[in-house]
């Protein structure tokens, strides 16, 4: 069974294409996403906030690394994660890559109705969020997100219905 992961800024689709991936090819999701958010909850903080605070404090973003690794090592599996087809790429783990892309307003209208907020603070929050994150990411593993050369699919989910943006995943897992 294959391992793939998929990546993408908040809101660009990646979890609902690992929900139906998953579905459609019996393979189990792992999502760092849902375990962020969770997180957050715990700490009675916003995505944003929480997102800066794990600037100053790495042991929440290096327990969840270590899990991603060893389930990339496991195989068989559906990591949905900003940094996962970054982290099978550093660690040689043979893994389709996919990462997901959708313009900010596209992605904030999304996150908004996720989150019952209006567009603007989506907006706002999504900016804060990826901030913090490229600045993490870079400090801790020297990764550049803006950089999708090691991804195996790029996919635009704009206009794009879960279904047809599932298809596009699986012509391009087929044909490489």
């Amino acid at each position: 069974m294959p391992t793939i992961t998929i990546s993408g800024l908040p809101g660009s689709g990646t979890t609902t294409i690992s929900e139906i991936l998953g579905k459609d090819l019996h393979l189990h999701i792992f999502s760092t996403g849902l375990i962020f958010r969770d997180l957050s909850e715990k700490y009675g903080m916003r995505l944003d906030e929480f997102s800066k605070h794990c600037e100053t404090s790495p042991a929440v973003d290096n327990q969840i690394e270590k899990r991603q690794i060893e389930l990339l090592r496991k195989g068989s599996i559906i990591l949905e994660s900003r940094l996962g087809g970054w982290l099978a790429h550093l660690n040689n783990i043979d893994a389709y890559k996919i990462w997901l892309e959708a313009e900010m307003r596209e992605r904030a209208k999304r996150v908004a109705k996720r989150e019952r907020i209006s567009i603007d603070e989506s907006i706002k929050q999504i900016l804060r969020r990826e901030e913090s994150e490229k600045k993490r990411y870079r400090a801790y593993y020297g990764i550049d997100l803006e950089d999708l050369s090691i991804y195996d699919s790029v996919i635009n989910t704009r206009d794009k219905s879960p279904k047809e943006i599932e298809a596009a995943v699986l012509r391009e897992f087929n044909v490489k």
